[in-house]
C-alpha cells in the first residue's frame, strides 16, 4: 500500500499557498484492508474512506469510463492494480494531477509542474471532454487564479467549445450548475468565471440572461464603457474588489439584465429596465434554484438600483417609500448589502472605478434619520391600528427632511 498527497493541495504548496484541504490517493489496497487500518468508507459510487484521526479524505486509485451523457453517466473501477499514473490521467487539469509521496518528492507525468510556470490551466487528457461539469470547474479555476496570471490552454478552451457544440452542458443539472456558481463568485476575480464561460460558448447555453447582455449599447455620457455585458463584468469586479459577500456579488452580476431585452430601436437608452430585470432575475433564480437570499437581494437591487443615483433629487417622502420598498427597517443588514451592490453598479464603469460615491452615504443618513424614530412614543399617545402606520411613516418624512436639511 502506498499512499499519495494529491490534487489541489499539491498544486497550492507549490504555489506558495495556505493549504486548507488534503486529499489522498492510496494505490495497492483494497476496501477491507482500509477498513481493518479503521478508516471509515463514505463514497457511494466508488470507495473514500475517512481517515480514523484527521477525518481527511483518502480515495483508492481508481480509473473511469464513459457510459451515458452527462457528469453522471460513469462507471469507476478501482481495485489493487490500479497505477497512481492511472488514477492521475482521469483528473481534469495537469496542475491537479500532481501527486507527492511520503518523503516530499513529486510525481508529475502530465507536466503539471510545467503548466503551473507557464500559469495555464491545461487539460490532462482527451478524457477532460467525458465530463460537462469540468467546464465550469475550469472556469472557476481561471476566476481564482486569474491575479496570479493564470489563463487557460488554447487546446483546451477549443476543446471546451467542442463540448458546449456537442450538447454536453445540456445534461448539467441545476444544483451542480448552482454549486459551481456559487463557489466561483467567492473567487478573487468572479468576472473571469463568466468571461471563460463566454469564450468557449457555455455562457449562452447556461446564463443567456448574462450572455445577451454583451454588444448591447449604453448612452456614453453614463456609461464610457458602452457595452453593457463589459459593464456587468466591471461591476461584478468592484462588488469583488468591495465585499466577501456573495450575495452581493450575483446582486451585481444580475442587476442589469434588463437591459437585455431593450427593443433595439431604444438603444442605448434603457427605459424601465429595472422592472424588466425583476423577471429576468427570477427566471434565472428558478432555473438554477438560486437561494432565497441570494434572489431576495438580487431582485431589490434589480429594481431600486437607479433610486440611489437619483439621490439628491429624491424628496423625503420617496426615501421613505424606497426604505418600505427595501424592507429596510426591518432588514438593516441587507439595506447595507443593496448599497454595497449599487456602489458596484457606480464604480463598474470606464473611468469611474476611483470615484467617490456620495449618493449611498446619502441614503444611509436618510435611513438612519427614518430608522431612529420611535415607534413606542406615537404608541404610547393613545394611537392605534392605521393611525400608528400613518404617523409613524409621518414623522420619519420629517426625520429625513430635517437630516438631509
Amino acid at each position: 500500500m502506498e499512499i499519495y498527497l494529491v490534487g489541489g493541495a499539491v498544486r497550492d504548496k507549490l504555489l506558495g499557498l495556505e493549504v486548507k484541504d488534503r486529499d489522498w490517493v492510496v494505490v495497492g489496497a483494497t476496501p477491507d484492508d482500509m477498513k481493518s487500518l479503521g478508516f471509515r468508507q463514505v463514497g457511494k459510487d466508488f470507495p473514500v474512506f475517512l481517515h480514523p484521526d484527521t477525518q481527511e479524505e483518502y480515495a483508492l486509485a481508481r480509473t473511469e469510463r464513459k457510459t451515458a451523457p452527462g457528469y453522471t453517466g460513469f462507471e469507476f473501477q478501482y481495485s489493487s492494480t490500479v497505477t497512481l499514473e492511472e488514477d492521475l490521467k482521469r483528473r481534469d487539469l495537469t496542475v491537479n494531477a500532481i501527486a507527492e509521496d511520503k518523503d516530499g518528492n513529486l510525481i508529475d507525468p502530465y507536466g503539471g509542474r510545467k503548466d503551473l510556470e507557464a500559469k495555464k490551466l491545461k487539460h490532462v487528457s482527451s478524457a477532460f471532454a467525458e465530463d460537462p461539469v469540468r467546464i465550469l470547474r475550469v472556469a472557476r479555476f481561471a476566476a481564482r487564479f486569474a491575479r496570479f496570471g493564470f489563463t487557460i490552454a488554447t487546446q483546451t478552451n477549443s476543446l471546451m467549445q467542442e463540448m458546449v457544440d456537442n450538447g454536453e452542458v445540456d445534461a448539467l443539472v441545476k444544483e451542480r450548475v448552482w454549486a459551481e456558481l456559487d463557489m466561483a463568485l467567492g473567487e478573487d476575480s468572479p468576472q473571469i468565471f463568466f468571461t471563460a464561460l463566454r469564450e468557449c460558448g457555455a455562457l449562452a447555453k447556461l446564463f443567456p440572461e448574462v450572455d445577451c447582455l454583451f454588444g448591447v449599447p449604453q448612452t456614453e455620457k453614463h456609461h464610457p464603457e458602452i457595452d453593457t455585458g463589459v459593464h456587468v463584468m466591471m461591476v461584478l469586479e468592484q462588488a469583488a474588489l468591495l465585499t466577501d459577500d456573495k450575495c452581493v456579488r450575483f446582486s451585481a452580476l444580475t442587476h442589469d439584465l434588463g437591459k437585455g431585452t431593450t427593443p433595439r430601436e431604444m438603444w442605448p437608452r434603457h427605459i424601465d429596465h429595472e422592472s424588466r430585470g425583476v423577471g429576468l432575475v427570477n427566471k434565472l433564480c428558478d432555473r438554477f434554484a438560486v437561494p432565497n437570499d441570494f434572489r431576495d437581494l438580487a431582485v431589490l437591487v434589480a429594481r431600486y438600483h437607479t433610486h440611489v443615483f437619483r439621490a439628491n433629487e429624491l424628496r423625503p417622502e420617496t426615501f421613505v417609500k424606497t426604505f418600505d420598498s427595501l424592507d429596510a427597517f426591518r432588514r438593516p443588514e441587507r439595506f447595507e448589502q443593496f448599497l454595497i451592490s449599487v456602489e458596484a453598479d457606480s464604480k463598474g464603469r470606464k473611468g469611474f472605478e476611483n470615484t467617490p460615491f456620495p449618493q449611498g452615504d446619502v441614503f444611509r443618513q436618510a435611513h438612519k434619520a427614518a430608522i431612529e424614530v420611535d415607534v413606542k412614543e406615537i404608541v404610547d399617545e393613545g394611537l392605534k391600528g392605521q393611525a400608528i402606520a400613518d404617523e409613524l411613516r409621518k414623522r420619519r418624512v420629517q426625520a429625513v427632511k430635517k437630516a438631509l436639511g
